[in-house]
């Protein structure tokens, strides 16, 4: 099936569920869509979760996720091979680096310390580090890596992207390929993770590679809180081998009340917020203005996903 069937019709009939949206029907008028109901409709934009997801008509050819992460849409066997499916990979990449950045800088330099002890000076500890000269390594460079690594380099820090090929990702210093994985942790100073959560990266935070980062490390996490091993976490946090840990996303998520994780200073939580969901729309709706151009025009869609596929 292709991504994208030729489409004479000046209009684009959408239906957008569960609920309007002021900034998608925005950018359905200014690209010459119409809103309909889901009976009528050629393409469904889908606001909600997996819950609730609508019996689809044979008349939708396309439908758009608002989400990057699609595991639960898998996960509920919502998917199938009928029509084409995008989610939202990508499209966030601004917010999540800037909420990236500031989780870094918020550890190194003990501002989460600060908050919690007030002017108690005792509680610093006096090595409190700067990104001036700093190695990050990327995990997972796309979108959100392109996103960061100036705001890092602004910073006075080189990068070291980690993506599947190895191909050379622009502004980083040094870019690995996935397999060579075990090469990074010695070679940098603080780790960011922005990679999918799949078989192969579960845990890929575990023990043993907490034990090889340096002790002064920060280990960022806004991607999917099944890439870390939160025992192990916890343990190498709480015997200090490394310097902390500034976590968007969780497994489980929320952490429960009682998670140890919740007792140790040198750890920051944030409720999975590096997208708020106040902007999530205003970001989404420049992206499917262009993709219903792409999908009137028979182009390829931006960030099509396949029914099928392992995320």
């Amino acid at each position: 099936m292709s991504s994208a069937a030729s489409h004479t019709d000046s209009t684009i009939s959408v239906a957008v569920l569960p609920e309007r949206d002021q900034y998608i029907a925005a950018a359905l008028d200014g690209a010459d869509a119409t809103q309909t109901d889901l009976d009528a409709a050629r393409v469904l934009i889908w606001l909600g979760g997996a819950a609730g997801f609508p019996d689809l008509p044979d008349t939708v050819e396309w439908v758009a996720l608002k989400t990057a992460g699609i595991e639960e849409f898998v996960a509920a066997g919502v998917l199938d091979n009928k029509r084409v499916w995008t989610n939202a990979s990508g499209f966030y990449a601004e917010n999540v680096a800037e909420h990236a950045l500031a989780l870094l800088l918020a550890g190194l330099r003990q501002i989460n310390t600060s908050v919690r002890w007030g002017w108690d000076k005792d509680h610093i500890d006096p090595a409190v580090r700067t990104l001036r000269g700093a190695t990050v390594a990327i995990i997972g460079a796309g979108g959100i890596a392109r996103s960061l690594i100036p705001r890092l380099k602004a910073c006075g820090a080189s990068v070291l992207a980690v993506n599947h090929s190895g191909r050379e990702v622009d502004g980083a210093e040094r870019t690995l390929p996935s397999s060579r994985m075990d090469e990074v942790w010695s070679s940098c100073d603080h780790v960011v993770l922005a990679a999918p959560s799949t078989p192969e990266t579960h845990h890929l935070i575990n023990g043993k590679v907490l034990a090889q980062l340096p002790s002064h490390a920060w280990v960022v996490n806004i991607a999917r809180g099944p890439l870390v091993d939160q025992q192990a976490l916890y343990w190498a946090l709480k015997g200090h081998e490394i310097a902390g840990a500034a976590l968007d996303v969780t497994d489980p998520e929320p952490p429960a009340r009682n998670d140890p994780l919740w007792s140790l200073s040198n750890v920051i939580i944030t409720p999975h917020i590096a997208n708020p969901s106040s902007g999530l729309t205003r970001e989404l709706a420049p992206w499917i203005a262009e993709n219903i151009r792409r999908f009137r025009a028979g182009d390829d869609l931006v960030s099509t996903v396949a029914a099928g596929h392992d995320y």
